[in-house]
């Protein structure tokens, strides 16, 4: 996910099966949970509010409406579009989905508080439970507190990488969730059944949430991503860099620095692969941005339900970047993925090769040399392996019959 939208949704499934039954507060319970929170977060965080939390109350209609109002900002609409335009592509989503409804659907379930950096302002949704009330304020404060020695805008508006922004988004997420599950379990305790066992309950309690049991599987796991896998990452460098905060220059880079402990606490630690792809041939580009190695596995998941394939088609990714063209034929995408290996590459090659099959089933494919193209269902793809910049790279293209498929010139990549 992109911009504010990655920090919008507290997972109330946690929530509901963490937070202790709290005894009636008095007749503001906002302030009481407000004025309850800080201290348990300084504790934690051996942090000081620079400046007194500030908190509004609003309706589920008022919060739906400040929601809206994000998702028609030029760039948030932007990213949804090209989203939509790639997973459609790839056969993630069906091509009927609206996906900005979805996401603003699926937010509007399940916020129960936000933090908006513009404003500095603890949003809480009027109604809260009060027994998932105190988990909601403590991560909402926390994320308040993060601005405060971080800049939170700064980080939202992390421009062409999403992969970078849910690695950033880890940190910020995982970050407020842990506060609140270690005041709840104590500082040095560990989470009962593991932080899987967590995932796990969260897709058990779908069904109390009706717009996520209907959410694209792709969309659920990247939801939960931040905040679980956010949490575990955080559990992790409190351990190794006691008295330390990830903030500013020492945020991860990548999704696979969070989800690989040797590629973030190694010496040196592996910084993924910047991709430059030049002008395309036979067409203009529209958007290009960064899959990463977590949304690059979960989308092959998505589209083969193979969990061993996917994790071991996705590993040994260093860097890649994709993007969607405008072709005189029609709309195409053009997704280059750098690995660590020519072994990884031809993993991810073999399993991409396979998408397109099951995206397109009535299409014919043929191999020359080292592409497989496919011919068919009114598009053409093709899966190529080689060598770029010196680094093992795949090539997917997705066009219209009789638009270019070496859209790139390879040799013109530029890789840092």
């Amino acid at each position: 996910m992109t911009e504010r939208r990655r920090w919008l949704a507290p997972l109330i499934a946690v929530i509901a099966l963490v937070a202790c039954t709290r005894p009636p507060r008095a007749q503001d319970p906002y302030a009481k949970a407000v004025a309850d929170a800080v201290p348990i977060i300084v504790k934690a965080t051996g942090l000081r509010f620079k400046r007194p939390p500030e908190y509004r109350v609003r309706t589920r209609e008022e919060m739906h409406a400040f929601l809206d109002r994000l998702f028609n900002e030029e760039k948030s609409a932007r990213d949804i579009a090209a989203q939509q335009t790639l997973l459609r592509r790839l056969g993630v989503i069906p091509d009927t989905l609206d996906l900005r409804k979805l996401m603003l659907d699926l937010y509007t379930e399940q916020v129960a508080g936000l933090y908006d950096p513009h404003s500095k302002v603890l949003y809480i949704v009027r109604g809260t439970d009060e027994t998932t009330m105190d988990f909601t304020v403590q991560h909402e404060l926390v994320h308040a507190l993060q601005d405060q020695y971080m800049n939170l805008d700064s980080v939202e508006n992390i421009k062409g990488d999403d992969d970078r922004g849910l690695a950033a988004a880890a940190v910020i997420e995982g970050q407020a969730t842990l506060v609140p599950l270690q005041a709840i379990l104590g500082l040095g305790a560990e989470l009962p059944g593991g932080w899987d066992r967590m995932r796990d309950l969260i897709r058990e309690n779908q069904a109390s949430m009706p717009v996520m049991a209907r959410t694209p599987e792709f969309f659920q796991e990247i939801l939960i991503f931040p905040y679980v896998s956010g949490a575990e990452f955080m559990r992790r460098f409190q351990q190794q860099r006691p008295g330390r905060m990830p903030y500013g220059d020492d945020l991860p880079q990548s999704t696979a620095q969070v989800m690989h402990q040797s590629q973030y606490f190694g010496t040196p630690r592996e910084m993924p692969v910047t991709i430059a792809l030049p002008a395309p041939r036979g067409g203009t580009l529209e958007y290009d941005n960064v899959m990463g190695e977590f949304q690059t596995r979960v989308l092959l998941y998505s589209m083969l339900h193979d969990q061993n394939e996917a994790v071991r088609s996705a590993q040994g990714w260093v860097g890649d970047r994709y993007a969607i063209v405008r072709t005189p034929q029609g709309e195409g995408i053009a997704w280059l993925t750098v690995f660590e290996t020519t072994v990884d590459a031809g993993e991810f090659a073999h399993s991409m090769e396979t998408l397109a099959s099951k995206r397109y089933p009535g299409a014919t494919g043929r191999r020359s040399g080292t592409t497989t193209t496919f011919t068919g269902a009114g598009r053409t793809v093709t899966v190529w392996g080689g060598e770029v910049g010196g680094r093992a790279a795949v090539l997917y293209v997705d066009v219209p019959p009789g638009a270019r498929t070496d859209i790139f010139d390879l040799s013109k990549v530029r890789l840092n």
